[in-house]
C-alpha cells in the first residue's frame, strides 16, 4: 500500500506492506487525510519512521464510515486514572501519526476504542475534519464557553475557524481575528464577523504568537477565559499588566471526554448539523500520490490553503 512519510528527501509516498490486524484492533481504509500545522511543524524535526496524519477518516472492512481518534492514552498512569486522558504521561508516543503510523495511507490500523461511528449526514470525505474541530470543542469546553456568551478568536486556520464554528453552532456572537483574504471568506462563510470590538467573555488563542497573547488580552474582559488552543512552537511572552483583568487562562491539549460523552463524538455531531463548516474549512483536496504538492500548499497561507485533504 502507499504511505506518506517524512525521509531525508523530504515528503515521500512510499510503498510499503499492509498493516495487519491483531487482537483488539481494526483495519480503516482511508478516505480523507488532514495536514495539520503541527504536521508542517514536525518536518523541521527531520525524518520521522512513521506514516503522517493524525486527522482521519475512512470506512472498516464492513464498509461504516468513522473517523478515528488518534489519542492512545496508557490506561495507567495516575492522570487517566483521574479521567484526564489528555494529560497521560506518555499518550503522545502512543499516538497515531505521531508516534504510530497515522492515517496519511491507504489503510490504517487501530484499536476499537479509537473508532468514532460518523452520523448518516456526515460525508466521510469530510470526516477527517472531525479531529480539529474536536481540538477546538475541547479547549471551548475547558473554557466553560455558554451560549448567550461573546466569543472571540484570534487567528483564523483550521483550529482557529472550527472553535468559531463551534461556538457559532452554540449560539454565541463570534469574532474572528484573521490575516488573509481567504480566511475572512471562510468566517463569512459560517456566519461570524472579522472586525472585533468591544469585551469578549471568552477569547481563543489560536494562533500562538506574541502578538497574538496580545490581542487576546486586549479584547478580553474583566474576569473573562483566555483559551490556549494554539500549539506553541517557541517560547511566548504574555502582555505586561495583564493580571489587572484577573483573567482565567485555560490550556488544551487535544480531545478527550467529559460526562457527556467524547469529545470527537460531539464533534461529529457539529460538523454533520453545520455543514458550512466544512465547505469553509477545506480549500484544497489532493489525492495521495500528489502528497508534496499538498504539503506545499498547505505551508501556503498567503495563497489561501486553509484545511488541505489527501483522498487515498
Amino acid at each position: 500500500m502507499r504511505a506518506v512519510r517524512h525521509t531525508e528527501n523530504g515528503i515521500e509516498v512510499l510503498d510499503v506492506a499492509s498493516p495487519d490486524t491483531d487482537d483488539g484492533r481494526v483495519r480503516v481504509h482511508v478516505r480523507s487525510a488532514g495536514i495539520c500545522g503541527s504536521d508542517l511543524h514536525m518536518l523541521t524535526w527531520g525524518p520521522m519512521p512513521v506514516t503522517l496524519g493524525h486527522e482521519m477518516a475512512g470506512h472498516l472492512d464492513d464498509g461504516k464510515p468513522v473517523a478515528v481518534w488518534p489519542l492512545v492514552p496508557c490506561g495507567a498512569c495516575d492522570r487517566c486514572a483521574a479521567g484526564e486522558v489528555t494529560q497521560c504521561r506518555s499518550a503522545i508516543p502512543r499516538s497515531y501519526g505521531l508516534g504510530r503510523d497515522g492515517g496519511m495511507a491507504d489503510e490504517l490500523i487501530v484499536e476499537e476504542s479509537c473508532l468514532v461511528p460518523l452520523p448518516d449526514e456526515l460525508d466521510v470525505a469530510d470526516a477527517a475534519l472531525v479531529e480539529p474541530i474536536a481540538c477546538s470543542l475541547h479547549a471551548l469546553r475547558r473554557a466553560g464557553l455558554r451560549g448567550n456568551d461573546r466569543a472571540a478568536v484570534v487567528g483564523a486556520g483550521a483550529i482557529g475557524l472550527a472553535a468559531a464554528g463551534v461556538a457559532r453552532a452554540m449560539g454565541c456572537t463570534v469574532d474572528v481575528v484573521a490575516r488573509h483574504d481567504a480566511q475572512r471568506d471562510a468566517a463569512a462563510l459560517i456566519g461570524v464577523g472579522t472586525a472585533p470590538e468591544g469585551e469578549y467573555d471568552v477569547v481563543v488563542d489560536a494562533a500562538g504568537t506574541d502578538s497574538a497573547l496580545a490581542t487576546c488580552f486586549k479584547l478580553l474582559r474583566p474576569g473573562g477565559t483566555v483559551a490556549l488552543v494554539a500549539s506553541y512552537w517557541e517560547p511566548v511572552r504574555f502582555p505586561q499588566f495583564f493580571s489587572i483583568k484577573e483573567p482565567v487562562v485555560i490550556g488544551s491539549n487535544m480531545h478527550g471526554h467529559d460526562e457527556s460523552g467524547r469529545d470527537m463524538d460531539a464533534a461529529a455531531r457539529v460538523l454533520a448539523d453545520f455543514p458550512e463548516l466544512a465547505s469553509a474549512l477545506v480549500t484544497h483536496r489532493f489525492p495521495l500520490d500528489r502528497a508534496t504538492e499538498a504539503f506545499s500548499v498547505a505551508a501556503d497561507r498567503a495563497a489561501g490553503s486553509i484545511k488541505v485533504l489527501l483522498e487515498p
